[in-house]
């Protein structure tokens, strides 16, 4: 059974800062590319950054790039997003989603229909 529980959201200010985690459970990450996906109230869910297996590629939304960073530690099993200078657009429930095929196209990594593997989400509210 593959599991991705993220963690780390909550309320926050304006110009703050969060963390997210997503840890995985259930099977070998290592080869996986792993994403963020987000979706704010009566919104469609958007992509918000990926990694590559190795973490030597990254892609990030233009809404974000240079706000927020993914990593990741496949010793853990685990991947991060930090997300700094948050602004109220960024309001929404925050998703872990993983690929475990090591040979599928990067080029793809920033649709949603990537992924075989989805977290539950966690919620990130900045006010204003």
């Amino acid at each position: 059974q593959v599991q991705l529980v993220e963690s780390g959201g909550g309320l926050v200010q304006a110009g703050g800062s969060l963390r997210l985690s997503c840890a995985a459970s259930g099977r070998t990450f290592s080869r996986a590319t792993m994403a963020w996906f987000r979706q704010a109230p009566g919104k469609e869910r958007e992509f918000v950054a990926v990694i590559s297996w190795s973490a030597g590629v990254t892609r990030y939304a233009d809404s974000v790039k240079g706000r927020f960073t993914i990593s990741r530690d496949n010793a853990k099993n685990t991947v991060y997003l930090q997300m700094n200078s948050l602004r109220p657009e960024d309001t929404a429930i925050y998703y872990c989603a993983a690929n475990l095929n090591p040979f599928s196209a990067f080029s793809a990594a920033l649709r949603q229909t990537h992924y075989e593997y989805w977290g539950q989400g966690t919620q990130v509210t900045v006010s204003s």
